[in-house]
């Protein structure tokens, strides 16, 4: 995890040397910053990272702008540093393609451990950063066919109507927990403490934006969805379209 690759981008040079300066102590050392959304796109054109801190207030192109184009060229977390603190900015952030959202001001040990939380989940779903051998048998075992999608554990890639789908490690993340316990029903705590890895306290928006954002890759309409299924007043389970008894959200 020490070698993680790290992009900061932020326009308040004293948050990027801030923060610089607390993630070398803590022991990274392959940090790369820039202060506008041009430079960030264009160092992730050419550097593959493995978490970026992405500011939301920038002159020119907002993180909020530039976040979907990162998320072409990579799955890695993004998570985003802003001053807007109200539920439809995080939502916006969650919307585009992020995975945390940390307002200012902020304590920089705070963002460094919430910064490797989100490293430990990218790299225990996407096992292709981390070389291993693995047997046919493992990587068969590894493998969820639902007919229109395939989700591969081992090499941390979705497959939809035989085309690989750009997927973020949170949301990998939720469908692969979904693959791996078929036609059982979750609720939002319950995948909130299993995906998150901590208490859920009122805060049910981030799970249901990551539904969303999982029927939006698996599903030929999200608005009706066939695989990723509500159970009404029970929460959400993953099964075979075929005689579903579904009732939408």
């Amino acid at each position: 995890m020490k070698g993680a690759k790290i992009l900061i981008v932020d326009d308040e040079r004293s948050i990027v040397e801030i923060m610089e300066t607390v993630l070398r102590k803590e022991g990274f050392t392959d940090i790369d910053t820039v202060y506008d959304g041009e430079a960030a796109l264009t160092a992730c054109a050419h550097k593959r990272y493995d978490i970026v801190l992405l500011d939301v207030m920038m002159p020119g192109k907002s993180g909020l702008e530039i976040c979907p184009f990162i998320r072409q060229t990579t799955n890695a977390p993004i998570l985003f540093l802003t001053a807007r603190m109200s539920d439809f900015d995080k939502l916006s952030g969650f919307a585009v393609g992020g995975d945390d959202y940390i307002t200012k001001p902020f304590n920089p040990l705070e963002v460094v451990a919430r910064m490797q939380a989100q490293l430990k989940r990218y790299l225990q779903v996407m096992p292709q950063l981390q070389p291993q051998s693995q047997s046919e048998d493992q990587r068969t075992a590894d493998r969820y066919d639902f007919g229109r999608f395939q989700v591969d554990a081992s090499e941390g890639t979705l497959t939809v109507d035989g085309s690989i789908s750009h997927c973020p490690a949170l949301v990998f993340q939720l469908l692969l927990f979904f693959c791996k316990h078929p036609n059982r029903i979750f609720n939002k705590r319950e995948l909130y403490e299993r995906i998150w890895g901590e208490e859920m306290y009122n805060d049910d928006n981030t799970v249901m934006v990551h539904i969303h954002r999982v029927r939006e890759r698996i599903e030929r309409d999200p608005s009706r969805p066939e695989y990723l299924v509500n159970v009404r007043g029970m929460g959400y389970k993953l099964t075979s379209p075929k005689g579903v008894d579904r009732s939408d959200s």
